[in-house]
């Protein structure tokens, strides 16, 4: 399902995006001084079919016109009860300072409380000052047990209680 958001798509991942969303996210994370670690923590954008949709999860794309600007994620984990993790939220420096972020962030938390979902989890890095202040400013609370190297910081959200 595409939603839109002023003029940008947020569309389900295909098989032509792995190469656009991997360089997304190599991009961002270079910016911020981070690497891109394809057989460690990024592993899952070359294999979105086996990490998101063998799992019941979802990996998703941004774009503006042809462009890809940006990809966010989520699939279930065992941590917590009944949890999944957001993942992958990355977006491009032209699509950021317009709310895209914030929308994003709703449209995933939205598509997980659908799926009956009671937390969820989002690991993340210092460094990635705009998505702490995101992530802090939309309820998510400083959890323990980082379980991604490069990241220092985690977070969790309790959504309704499942019956």
């Amino acid at each position: 399902m595409k939603v839109q958001y002023q003029n940008f798509w947020v569309r389900p991942w295909q098989a032509s995006d792995r190469q656009a969303a991997a360089e997304v996210i190599g991009s961002v994370l270079a910016e911020y001084g981070l690497v891109w670690e394809p057989t460690g923590a990024d592993r899952d954008v070359l294999a979105v079919e086996e990490y998101y949709q063998a799992r019941g999860g979802e990996f998703w794309v941004i774009e503006r016109g042809e462009k890809l600007v940006g990809t966010g994620a989520y699939y279930p984990i065992a941590r917590g009860q009944k949890a999944a993790e957001i993942r992958k939220m990355y977006l491009l420096p032209e699509a950021r300072g317009l709310g895209l972020g914030q929308f994003l962030l709703q449209h995933l938390e939205a598509t997980i409380a659908t799926q009956n979902f009671a937390e969820i989890w989002i690991e993340t890095a210092s460094l990635l000052t705009e998505a702490v202040r995101l992530y802090e400013g939309s309820g998510y609370q400083p959890a323990s047990g980082v379980e991604t190297a490069r990241c220092d910081r985690v977070y969790v959200k309790f959504l309704k209680s499942v019956t």
